[in-house]
């Protein structure tokens, strides 16, 4: 950039980077122009790391009585080699954008955001490198060598804090540090205000309150609206800045920035993010990281000596059982491990998450609140509630299945006009509704976790049956009778097994995944019912749940398939049919702006389902005729599912979209993010989703065991190298697994590589659950969320 004038160029030299606070900025100025600054955005939803501290439970429940103390409600996320979005309070509250660094030089000001090279580390590793703690050091590289700005970044287990210890490096004198804070104060880019106090920066909105402090001040603050008198606007359009000490009446998008110091070789400055519910809390939050100080607070966080922190929760675990079905040593299953337990809120202990972002935020406007992925899918939940049953954390499976009546049906649903005993669509953590639509898998699975909690001796028959009464019963009764969905726009009546919605949300029908489920959950609520006394329930519940699985291959398997690939025969599962006949030419509905197509051309892996559950036997005549569409490489693009990638050292492993025709994913013809301005487009296009790899592992696994109940060498070691290595190259240099990964078709303005997680919602807990799940069934040679109940059922 170009420097406006030799005073400026002085004051740059002078290592104040451009901040004149005298003769051409008229000193320090009360109230900054601009609002309410520009519109604002979520940030890049593709994390390279999440974190916040371990709090153990006290009786099930998240207590500052339990053996961690303080409850630290604190969560932060790493994107593009900056700290993006933090949540305080509610797992869903964002109070930042992104808090990012700067350098200004004589003739330049260059930001994090600028597309610095950056690297991610984890602070705290074992000899072989496993991640212990989710505490990370990010390093990112000016590209013209002039420095580095390196990063460590963890919360304080005994604060409301993020603390981060920010070095500079330079390679050149007259270099300058800044740091620039975005604040979404109470999850929205609009409704806040900040200002300079004293030692401090604050922003707030109503009654929440965030700050910035640091051990040795912040110079030269100040706060402005971005896009207009925020510190990085001023530097990169004019060579200096104005100081405002306040945002004034008008609230908006604000930032708070300072200045750190000059560089001379190096300079290390340690900050805090600190979040209350007033003003003082707030800053004495803060100060009291300050004063514990980095090395205290780091070792707390990690569980060193004395403390109790994330060290401690993994060696609870039985990881170390999983380390040989790994190819990499335990890394990502270390990583997966930490990642599930920081989704769950700490208000609403067992409240897990489907992700810590918010999909292609960078283009979804964050004018209103939004909780994005950061909310509660039964579906999801229950795969990750599994999963810390497969890890043997069998608390937190309990803690998170005694959570699912807050998103139950029933009369006291708020707005509820219809029937009980479903289970909602998308909920925040604390229950508030969200979306509404019926799931037919999201009611069966609580029944299914809760077989699977007696199983493995997490609850007693006593508490089983207590629960069968109040929770269970209402569920399977639901799936057997159905009813009238009525809360709020939902006025629709249910006949199970069609399903309002299918496991991808978007179609009615009969559904080989949700009827699989459906099966599984009925078959678990019989035995249920008759450990509890209830013969005549237990009797109907397996009666219907026989019904249903005699009619899959009537209602879903089509004889006359019309797809046209080197595999296609014209027999295989299709993805959802709308009506009984099959065979018929019937179009499934538009979504994701993609025109429906004919049911018989769209295939997905819904149909694995029914052999992970029990419902169908590996050799399936079914299935296995199904299995060449699905692997068949020479469909059309728009039509395919299955994609093989190679990873450097040649190896190869398989990615699987989720059905043809999926349209949610980046724009193939336009380049732009999925639904970009609000606008549904027909060139979207879902990608590859890594878990898919995982699913199709476990079909393996119980492929290779049907003969004689074991695996022999030769199949452990294909699985293994197949299956366990392709979920492995999914993860990015931070080990998070994405929901969505670059399948090379189309335009790629976002230089993603083949393999690389886009920007749609990274880390996915789902793909982290099926994972570990993925390892536990290798290690024990049997799929973990298999049910030999409903296989024995079936075969009587």
């Amino acid at each position: 950039m170009k420097v406006v004038n030799t005073i400026a160029s002085a004051m740059l030299l002078a290592g104040l980077a451009g901040c004149n606070t005298s003769a051409t900025t008229s000193g320090v100025n009360e109230v900054a122009p601009g609002a309410p600054g520009e519109t604002p955005y979520w940030a890049y939803s593709g994390k390279t790391g999440i974190g916040t501290s371990y709090e153990a439970y006290q009786n099930g429940q998240y207590d500052e009585s339990s053996m961690t103390g303080t409850v630290s409600k604190v969560w932060f996320s790493l994107a593009k080699g900056m700290i993006t979005e933090t949540m305080f309070g509610l797992i869903h509250q964002a109070q930042i954008r992104d808090m990012q660094f700067m350098v200004s030089g004589d003739d330049f000001v260059i930001s994090e955001a600028d597309g610095l090279k950056n690297t991610v580390e984890y602070l705290h590793v074992d000899e072989q490198g496993r991640p212990l703690s989710l505490a990370y050091r990010v390093t990112s590289e000016d590209n013209q060598g002039r420095f580095r700005i390196i990063k460590d970044v963890f919360t304080d287990p005994d604060a409301q804090s993020l603390m981060v210890r920010v070095r500079f490096e330079a390679e050149e004198p007259g270099l300058t540090a800044h740091v620039q804070v975005n604040p979404y104060v109470n999850n929205d880019g609009v409704d806040d205000s900040a200002k300079v106090a004293d030692d401090a920066l604050v922003a707030y909105s109503g009654e929440h309150y965030l700050t910035l402090q640091s051990t040795s001040g912040l110079n030269q603050g100040s706060v402005g609206f971005v896009g207009t008198s925020d510190r990085h606007s001023q530097l990169k359009t004019t060579g200096y800045f104005k100081r405002y000490q306040t945002t004034g009446e008008q609230s908006g998008n604000v930032s708070m920035s300072a200045t750190l110091g000059e560089i001379t070789d190096s300079a290390e400055f340690d900050l805090v993010l600190s979040y209350g519910n007033s003003e003082q809390s707030a800053l004495e939050q803060g100060r009291k990281t300050l004063t514990s100080g980095y090395d205290k607070v780091l070792a707390n966080y990690n569980g060193e000596g004395d403390a109790i922190g994330w060290q401690d929760y993994l060696q609870s675990l039985k990881l170390e059982e999983m380390y040989d079905a790994t190819t990499d040593g335990g890394k990502l299953l270390h990583t997966s491990a930490l990642v599930l337990k920081a989704q769950e809120d700490k208000t609403y202990a067992g409240a897990l998450i489907a992700s810590l972002s918010n999909p292609w935020g960078d283009t979804v406007s964050a004018e209103e609140g939004k909780t994005g992925y950061k909310a509660v899918w039964v579906r999801d939940f229950y795969q990750v509630a599994m999963a810390f049953l497969a890890m043997g954390d069998t608390q937190t499976a309990k803690a998170a299945f005694s959570y699912l009546p807050k998103v139950q049906v029933t009369e006291n649903t708020p707005g509820n006009k219809g029937d009980t005993g479903w289970f909602l669509q998308k909920t925040h953590v604390n229950g508030d509704l969200e979306w509404v639509a019926v799931q037919l898998d999201q009611t069966s699975m609580p029944i299914m976790l809760a077989w699977k909690l007696y199983k493995q001796d997490v609850l007693t028959q006593s508490e089983l049956s207590d629960w069968y009464q109040s929770m269970l019963k209402p569920a399977a009764d639901f799936l057997v009778d159905g009813g009238r969905a009525k809360v709020l726009w939902n006025d629709t009546q249910i006949d199970p097994p069609y399903t309002q919605q299918e496991r991808w949300e978007e179609q009615a029908g009969y559904s080989p995944s949700s009827i699989a489920a459906t099966v599984a959950g009925l078959i678990s609520a019989s035995e249920i019912a008759k450990l509890s006394g209830d013969e005549a329930n237990a009797k109907r519940y397996l009666d219907t749940a026989k019904q249903y699985e005699q009619d899959i291959e009537a209602l879903m398997f089509t004889t006359e398939g019309t797809l046209e690939g080197d595999a296609a025969d014209g027999n295989y599962f299709v993805r959802i049919a709308q009506d009984k006949n099959v065979n018929a030419d019937t179009k499934l509905g538009d979504n994701n702006g993609r025109p429906g197509m004919d049911k018989k051309l769209i295939l997905d892996g819904g149909f694995l389902e029914l052999v992970r559950y029990g419902v169908r036997p590996a050799d399936s005549p079914s299935v296995t005729a199904s299995l060449p569409e699905y692997d068949d490489e020479s469909l059309e693009h728009k039509l395919r599912v299955k994609y093989t990638f190679t990873n450097e050292q040649g190896q190869e492993y398989p990615g699987w979209r989720r059905y043809g025709n999926d349209g949610y994913g980046e724009d193939k013809k336009l380049g732009k993010n999925y639904a970009e301005g609000g606008e549904q487009t027909p060139g979207q296009r879902g990608r590859v989703w890594p878990f898919f790899t995982g699913e199709r592992g476990h079909y393996e696994i119980a492929a290779a065991t049907e003969a004689d109940g074991e695996l022999s060498e030769d199949e452990y070691q294909r699985i293994k190298n197949t299956y366990v290595l392709g979920m492995e190259e999914f993860a990015n240099k931070g080990m998070m697994l994405p929901e969505q990964a670059w399948d090379g078709v189309g335009v790629n303005p976002f230089d993603y590589e083949l393999g690389e997680g886009t920007n749609s919602a990274t880390p996915l807990a789902w793909t982290h659950a099926e994972y570990v799940k993925l390892l536990r069934s290798l290690s024990n040679e049997s799929v973990w969320d298999h049910y030999p109940l409903v296989e024995q059922q079936l075969a009587q």
